[in-house]
């Protein structure tokens, strides 16, 4: 995991060299054997992103996965438990990811206000883009986590799984961007609460602007996740 950041943004090809060497270190009990370790574990990830992205948690299965990267169900058994298990993972380095990517693009902002609009911008944005990291479609994973991301905790196992520290990746990210609030009004109580309530609530939004449309503002061209969160947080914190 990436703790510190000394990082120019603005010089000429640091990005993509970081790129390519770029790894997160997930917490060892979320899976049985990790994934990066072997050219298999890295297919199961890549696999999994693309089945699930296509069939939804519900119809995915570890038979279905094998046959789509041409294993044993077996193989697949070797590294996770269970599909939940596996979704806990993807969870932890999607939002391992999201961490990552805020300390990087807010590294060099000195005023609060517009760290906390960049760091917004981040979890917020629909992600397309795929160029991190090979075997992970950041996209696809993307859909997966707005689709499927609160079933991980709404689960029977949730205390077990947050003892274990499954998700650590994401309270440490909301901590992020409550620190970025609190240096702008440090008299502001809710700030984890606030800041947990619009990312779930952008998830559903952009989740509703697919599938029921009527319970959103969201229209072809426009952002309006960003637009209508952003205007919250600040209206919130300047009250």
């Amino acid at each position: 995991m990436i703790n510190s950041f000394t990082i120019n943004a603005h010089r000429s090809g640091i990005m993509d060299n970081l790129i390519q060497h770029l790894q997160f270190t997930i917490n060892p009990a979320i899976y049985l054997k990790d994934p990066v370790s072997s050219e298999l574990g890295r297919r199961i990830i890549q696999g999994s992103v693309e089945l699930i992205d296509e069939i939804g948690m519900e119809q995915f299965s570890f038979r279905k996965l094998a046959d789509h990267i041409e294993s044993t169900e077996a193989s697949v058994y070797r590294y996770f438990e269970n599909k939940h298990q596996l979704l806990l993972y993807l969870s932890a380095w999607y939002w391992q990811w999201m961490k990552y990517r805020i300390a990087f693009h807010t590294a060099n902002i000195p005023d609060a206000a517009n760290r906390l609009r960049a760091g917004l911008r981040i979890v917020l944005e629909e992600v397309t883009e795929d160029r991190m990291i090979q075997h992970i479609h950041e996209g696809k994973l993307h859909r997966i986590i707005v689709a499927e991301g609160a079933k991980v905790y709404l689960h029977r196992s949730v205390d077990r799984a947050n003892a274990d520290g499954a998700y650590l990746g994401y309270k440490e990210l909301v901590q992020r961007l409550s620190d970025f609030i609190m240096e702008i009004n440090p008299d502001f109580e809710f700030p984890h609460m606030l800041v947990s309530t619009v990312i779930e609530g952008a998830h559903h939004q952009r989740f509703f602007a697919e599938h029921l449309p009527r319970l959103t503002d969201i229209k072809d061209g426009t952002d309006a996740v960003i637009e209508f969160y952003t205007n919250l947080v600040f209206k919130a914190i300047a009250s």
